[in-house]
């Protein structure tokens, strides 16, 4: 098994129980001197995690939050940053929301990441959940924010995100490229027919690939440049896999899925299902194989003093801001009303550690809740650490020894 950190990251003294502080330098996103702290303290995280033997570094993509709060404005240029203070680590946005991106300038930044950490890059995927940015920045697909509902708006955000990841992966792959795309407003070269005037045609037919002039000079391909580091592109990781029909498609294009779904048996089912549908595609997975879990994570030398330590700034960041998009879900149990949503009240540490979406204790107590999950798949791949309610809540200090509990505790019981 392999082991990642997810770091969500947050301007320090911005989350719920911190709510004096952001409220004074309101909106506390657009303050530079509290968002350099964010700053310094998740490169001190980065580094830390690979010097202690973490696998991966994990990072989400969102915008426009001048809350302070899942602060990962585009995770390419914060993660090369950190590719640059690191050594050994892969570094993954988890992921970059495709429908709100240009599948070429995506295709072009990622190969360039890959380049700069020599092949340190896996690169997450996604659709994109909250439509106050993805409404924004996916207009020019006409595509809002995914709903998992199955409407046509979801549909649509399900579409594009395939289409781009398509035109993505010809960038890569092909030395030129010319496409005109049924699913978006977008052909390559535009116009399709040729692009003329090109200036340069004489260097081009020299020195530049082949097919990209036609006999009068038009524009009739491009060759996107660099290609990737890895041939022929970075391994593809999509969060937070829960729908059947997401799983379906990760395994069909070859993703890897990081699943969001809590109790070991229902996590055993959805890469089963995985593992039916990448059979059918000729890849055969060994159970858990090529997929990932993802848990709350919080250590300390003894249970009373984790929960003493991460359970209430667990609660109420994920109660308060997450619940209402439905995150909440995660922490159903069977005999609650499923007419009813999860209310915040219920988001608590307790609830988290009794339906495993938290393991909360002393190192003893969470290699039980990782055998638990090796027991129903022994070969799961990866198990990420979701850095929630931690950085930028809680000491600085505090979160490193978190993980360094974790990484001399635990790691070496379960690393291959």
């Amino acid at each position: 098994m392999k082991f990642s950190l997810m770091l969500n990251p947050q301007i320090p003294g911005s989350g719920y129980s911190q709510e004096e502080n952001a409220k004074a330098r309101r909106p506390i996103g657009r303050d530079t001197e509290s968002y350099q702290k964010l700053l310094d303290e998740v490169r001190e995280i980065a580094v830390h995690a690979d010097r202690i033997g973490f696998d991966a570094l994990m990072m989400t993509e969102h915008h426009f939050h001048s809350e302070g709060f899942e602060f990962s404005v585009n995770p390419l240029m914060f993660l090369t940053d950190l590719a640059a203070r690191t050594e050994r680590i892969l570094l993954a946005p988890l992921g970059l929301v495709l429908p709100a991106w240009d599948p070429i300038r995506a295709a072009e930044d990622v190969a360039l990441l890959d380049q700069f950490g020599k092949g340190r890059l896996r690169l997450g995927v996604a659709r994109g959940y909250q439509n106050r940015w993805m409404n924004v920045l996916g207009q020019r697909w006409h595509a809002s924010a995914a709903r998992s509902d199955g409407s046509n708006s979801d549909n649509r955000n399900f579409d594009v995100f395939g289409e781009v990841l398509n035109i993505m992966k010809m960038a890569w792959t092909q030395e030129t490229l010319r496409y005109k795309s049924d699913v978006l407003d977008y052909e390559i070269p535009s116009p399709f027919d040729g692009i003329e005037g090109w200036a340069a045609q004489e260097w081009t037919r020299t020195f530049g690939a082949p097919g990209e002039l036609d006999e009068n000079g038009k524009i009739q391909a491009v060759s996107v440049c660099p290609r990737p580091y890895q041939n022929p592109y970075p391994e593809l990781w999509q969060p937070f896999t829960i729908s059947d029909r997401s799983v379906i498609r990760a395994a069909q294009e070859d993703i890897l899925p990081w699943m969001f779904t809590p109790n070991p048996d229902d996590h055993a089912a959805k890469a089963r299902l995985y593992q039916e549908e990448a059979a059918k595609c000729g890849r055969d997975y060994k159970l858990g194989e090529h997929t990932g879990i993802l848990k709350i994570v919080g250590m300390a030398d003894t249970k009373e003093e984790a929960i003493a330590t991460y359970g209430k700034s667990m609660q109420k960041d994920f109660a308060a801001f997450f619940g209402p998009f439905g995150y909440l879900e995660v922490l159903r149990k069977k005999e609650d009303d499923r007419h009813q949503p999860i209310s915040p009240e219920k988001g608590d540490f307790k609830r988290m550690n009794e339906v495993e979406m938290a393991l909360l204790g002393g190192p003893d107590d969470v290699k039980r809740g990782i055998q638990r999950m090796l027991d129903r798949m022994p070969d799961l791949e990866w198990f990420g650490l979701f850095m929630q309610g931690q950085q930028g809540v809680l000491p600085l200090d505090t979160v490193k020894r978190n993980l360094e509990l974790f990484a001399t505790k635990v790691i070496p019981e379960f690393s291959d």
